[in-house]
């Protein structure tokens, strides 16, 4: 039953162990998975950027367009003849200014954005830098205590499975067993008559066996394996 004690402590470490790399993963998955969503983001607001200033640049070209159209028409006015064809040429002169102001609003409103988005951009972009720097920071602790767990977790490894060699394979079968359906417990200490691993009452008989040491004994209510400790 001593080994069977010491087996269960070891079990209960390992599992300690396994739980705290774990953790340490799911937070080293969850660093580079803020950085990627952060590093995407940055990417996407650059898109929109360059996409915005194709726009603007094919405004800027439409504008100049009608600029040299207006000048070209302007131009014409001093040949013009007749009455009827000067107020068309005004008329159309006047119609490209209109046409021009808006192509003018809609190059600062791309303006305004363009300069929006830049300064997200680059806040993004600086808070990436400065996490990139914490991360690394962190990743190499959160790496180096990967190691050291992984240190400890072939030791314990190693000495575990010296030490359950010696079982019979019907009781590592059961011990297995309880170690998964009672929580990483399944060998609990008898106190007074009572099992602390489920606190029930034990027929007399049963915990005075126990004394004995001569087999290994359960628990009638929970199925563990009971052990006492025998007072001086």
């Amino acid at each position: 039953m001593i080994l069977l004690k010491e087996l269960q402590g070891l079990d209960q470490k390992l599992n300690a162990i396994g739980q705290d790399q774990r953790k340490l993963e799911t937070e080293r998955e969850g660093i580079d998975a803020e950085v990627v969503r952060i590093r995407e983001m940055v990417a996407s607001l650059e898109g929109s950027i360059s996409e915005l200033e194709e726009q603007r640049s094919q405004l800027r070209l439409a504008l100049d367009q009608e600029q040299a159209n207006i000048e070209k028409s302007e131009g014409r006015l001093p040949e013009i003849k007749t009455q009827k064809e000067y107020l068309a040429v005004l008329k159309e002169v006047d119609t490209a200014k209109k046409l021009n102001k808006d192509l003018s609003d809609q190059i600062e409103a791309k303006n305004a954005e363009i300069a929006a988005l830049t300064e997200e951009a680059t806040e993004k972009q600086q808070s990436l830098t400065e996490m990139e720097e914490q991360i690394s920071v962190r990743c190499g602790e959160i790496e180096e205590a990967l190691k050291s767990f992984e240190q400890t977790r072939q030791g314990l490894v190693k000495e575990r499975d010296s030490q359950i060699k010696p079982l019979s394979r019907d009781l590592q079968r059961r011990y297995r067993l309880l170690m998964e359906r009672r929580a990483g417990v399944a060998v609990v200490e008898a106190r007074n008559g009572t099992c602390l691993g489920c606190n029930m009452h034990l027929p007399p008989q049963l915990f005075n066996s126990l004394f004995l040491a001569q087999e290994i004994k359960t628990c009638p209510h929970c199925s563990r394996l009971l052990y006492v400790v025998k007072e001086d």
